[in-house]
């Protein structure tokens, strides 16, 4: 009997601790002890999952194709002297942004042809019949291409005349060269890149950054003068004429100082 009353109470003192570890202490000058319920170590809790980072979203195809080759595009300007706002349009116009055929299976954003070309190959209808076009590994290969396509043409050479910031010169300059058949060709890129800004691209690569400022109670524009302004490029970046920014802002000269306002319109 006194070996089963033990066996009995030996379980209940175990199944009365728990799974909680426990610490005995022995007041000072009393033969009392108290007992303490320690704390779960850091290892024993139970550790919460940290809430994965949404990924960015874009309103359509073409402003995640911006985010996605910006830099990209503004590298080639810095190599090539090529307009990054120009590198960006064509690449939007002549892939769908991307989700064209030629983008998707062969990396192809500009629709360069063969034209004795020694790598892969993938073969798709345009002017004629299955033509044969240069397929990439990469996309940023088929950047290069392109900026290589353009410097080893002398037909395009006068475009390199043009300042590096004229997305309009390059565009127009682009279907004279050449480059396309549609003969809307130069307001489709110059439409692409005042509707998304990309020459803002041009302005980073270059080292400096447009501020304009609109008074909304009449709908005036106006410019900040930054380093490196002239009358004549404020009038083509801003589609106007020096004549007329001259008269807006009742000049007498050209000279311009930096931070300095200006009425554009």
């Amino acid at each position: 009997m006194k070996r089963i009353s033990i066996v009995l109470m030996i379980s209940f003192l175990v199944l009365g601790c728990g799974s909680k570890r426990k610490i005995v202490t022995k007041k000072k000058g009393s033969g009392q002890k108290t007992e303490q319920v320690s704390k779960k170590t850091e290892s024993e809790k139970t550790s919460t999952p940290e809430t994965p980072s949404k990924p960015k979203s874009f309103a359509n195809a073409t402003e995640a194709y911006i985010a996605n080759f910006s830099e990209i595009a503004k590298e080639e300007m810095r190599m090539y002297k090529i307009p990054a706002s120009i590198t960006l349009a064509q690449g939007i116009l002549e892939s769908g942004s991307g989700k064209g055929r030629l983008a998707v299976k062969a990396n192809n954003h500009f629709g360069i042809k063969c034209h004795g070309w020694t790598g892969q190959k993938i073969y798709h209808d345009d002017d004629a019949s299955q033509e044969c076009f240069r397929k990439y590994k990469h996309a940023k290969s088929s950047f290069e291409d392109h900026s290589t396509f353009l410097t080893t043409r002398g037909r395009y050479s006068k475009l390199f005349q043009l300042r590096e910031d004229d997305y309009k010169g390059w565009a127009k300059g682009l279907r004279s060269a050449g480059y396309a058949t549609d003969r809307k060709y130069p307001e489709k890129l110059i439409s692409l890149i005042e509707r998304y800004q990309l020459d803002q691209y041009d302005d980073e690569v270059l080292g400096r950054k447009k501020v304009t400022q609109k008074n909304k109670k009449n709908n005036q524009i106006n410019h900040v003068v930054i380093k490196g302004d002239t009358l004549y490029s404020l009038s083509k970046a801003y589609d106007t004429t020096v004549d007329e920014l001259k008269l807006l802002n009742n000049l007498t000269d050209n000279e311009l100082s930096i931070g300095q306002v200006l009425i554009i319109k």
